[in-house]
């Protein structure tokens, strides 16, 4: 049977920036990645998202992110990425679904399909992306419309002539209201009032913000959250239409042709959007009991910088990036190169305790 020292499972910007510290350190590993090719959870965002569009998207280790322009981002950062897994020499193999990870005789068994892998150390980098949130509301199996995820959004062109309820108010569902609202009549709902942020978007902001957050005892938040959203120009000139001034609180419940407020408005819709964002996609993690009292993985402070948080604090053999403090491709990398670390250092402990007189 072989053993491997490492296993990371997920080939996004945090997988790749992981694989890639762990081959520099001499850490024999594979990238296990659900996707048949090359490029995250980039590749399945909407063709209408450019990458003038996008926040930002950090750089991989050796490799500058791709710059500016009007080409579609799914395209783009997935070629990238595909160039970098073969420039690198990258171990991924794909396509591989992991159902679940098991504690064996003190080794961890990934498990996918009939197949394993046992590894002394695990890296997880699956992200949110297969993970959509949709909220439950009343009487919603009785609406007769459509009903969409940002994870499945069409493009704007399907929903022409409609009139569409969009729920959200996270960055994605700004940016889709902005142009469904060239084609259909848009109708907006929140359960909270958005944050706009004022002047540009700024990474660096945005750690700090975060890093704050958890100084002061909060759990982790999206960029969004603590940032604020940010209006591009195509958002702007949507703006100038009153449709963002049009916001509406949350509906009570959804009827066959559309949602009931609690003051008995009714606004009939053709369609539903829920751009209500994601989870963290960690059911495979389940056997191995990482989870704290309050439903979160604790993760252990490494340092002054959250981005380097990454280590369960209930089984320091597994390694989270992309979650909480770096759930975002600013921190994808830092938390590569700290994960890719304390996976070296637990061998080292491990080969220490094999070697020690008894």
């Amino acid at each position: 049977m072989r053993i491997w020292e490492s296993v990371v499972i997920g080939a996004g910007q945090a997988g790749l920036s992981t694989s890639y510290h762990l081959r520099r350190l001499g850490v024999e590993h594979v990238v296990l990645d659900a996707d048949e090719r090359p490029g995250g959870a980039w590749q399945h965002r909407w063709d209408s998202l450019t990458m003038d569009d996008v926040h930002g998207v950090a750089d991989l280790p050796d490799a500058p992110a791709p710059g500016r322009g009007d080409e579609p981002a799914n395209q783009v950062i997935a070629s990238w990425f595909d160039e970098y897994e073969q420039a690198q020499e990258l171990p991924v193999l794909r396509p591989v679904r992991v159902d679940a990870v098991t504690d064996e005789d003190g080794l961890l068994v990934v498990r996918s399909a009939g197949r394993s892998w046992t590894t002394r150390t695990l890296v997880n980098a699956t992200g949110t992306w297969t993970h959509p949130f949709v909220p439950t509301y009343p009487g919603q199996r009785d609406f007769a419309g459509e009903q969409w995820h940002t994870v499945s959004y069409p493009g704007r062109e399907h929903f022409a002539g409609m009139r569409v309820l969009v729920v959200g108010a996270g960055a994605s569902a700004v940016q889709l209201i902005g142009e469904i609202a060239t084609v259909a009549d848009v109708v907006w709902a929140t359960r909270r009032p958005p944050r706009w942020s004022g002047g540009d978007f700024s990474g660096r902001a945005a750690i700090t913000a975060v890093q704050e957050r958890l100084d002061a005892g909060l759990p982790p938040a999206s960029v969004v959250s603590v940032t604020g959203l940010h209006l591009r120009p195509q958002e702007e000139a949507a703006a100038r239409t009153g449709v963002y001034g049009r916001r509406l609180p949350i509906f009570e419940r959804l009827e066959r042709d559309g949602a009931r407020w609690a003051d008995g408005r009714l606004e009939r819709v053709d369609a539903i959007v829920w751009a209500t964002g994601f989870r963290p996609a960690l059911r495979h993690l389940a056997p191995l009991g990482l989870r704290g009292p309050r439903g979160g993985i604790p993760l252990r402070r490494g340092g002054s910088d959250v981005q380097t948080t990454v280590t369960s604090v209930l089984d320091p053999r597994v390694q989270l990036v992309g979650y909480g403090p770096s759930a975002s491709t600013i921190g994808g990398n830092r938390a590569g190169r700290a994960a890719a670390r304390a996976v070296r250092d637990r061998l080292d402990v491990e080969l220490a305790e094999v070697s020690a007189p008894r």
